[in-house]
């Protein structure tokens, strides 16, 4: 299913820009071989660009032996499959942390328990429809360009890509609660401040 769903992908893009179709990468043609060096790269880069809600993940980080140099008190081993960090909490409150390499340096103590929320690539069976279109139109661009060596062609998908990335991005959203505003908090903060520009007289 993994190698159908990536060459679907890769042959409805070659499609698009006039291309002969693919059923791998190590075909000797020039429509494999830019697919083949293209395909992973712009995956990754389509995973990282949002925090895609499909592609999320969360796991508890164990904390490593060695403790950083400086700066921060304490270093945890980030997961193999972690692409994009997203938060990193300790009784659900986000705390401060820096990426290292494949560690993360914190500020907290051996008692903390760690939660990081990160970016992975999951199987390209679970790729939902829209995430799937965002990469037939990236990749149409990049194939536009590296197999049918037209510009026009590259730019019109290009900006294809960018629109069904908004369309995508608002659609993936929907895969969780609705975040709600806060109107008390706003209620009170405009409260301090109309109270603020009060002058008051006192009268002896």
């Amino acid at each position: 299913m993994l190698s159908e769903t990536r060459f679907d992908i890769c042959n409805k893009a070659l499609v698009l820009v006039g291309a002969n179709i693919i059923t791998s990468f190590e075909e000797a043609t020039t429509e494999s071989t830019v697919a083949g060096q293209l395909y992973e790269s712009t995956l990754e880069a389509m995973l990282t660009r949002i925090r895609w809600r499909f592609a999320s993940k969360q796991v508890q980080l164990t904390k490593v032996a060695e403790n950083p140099l400086g700066r921060f008190k304490s270093s945890y081993q980030l997961p193999a499959d972690a692409l994009l960090i997203h938060t990193v909490t300790v009784n659900d409150n986000v705390i401060a942390y820096d990426r290292y390499g494949d560690k993360i340096f914190t500020d907290t103590g051996s008692g903390d328990t760690l939660i990081c929320d990160y970016t992975f690539q999951t199987s390209e069976a679970e790729f939902p429809a829209y995430f799937k279109q965002c990469m037939v139109f990236e990749l149409a661009s990049l194939f536009a360009g590296a197999i049918a060596r037209n510009d026009t062609l590259s730019e019109l998908y290009r900006n294809r890509a960018l629109g069904q990335i908004a369309i995508a991005k608002s659609t993936d959203g929907q895969a969780q609660t609705t975040k709600r505003m806060d109107v008390n908090r706003i209620r009170n903060r405009r409260n301090r401040t109309a109270f603020s520009n009060i002058n008051a007289t006192v009268q002896s």
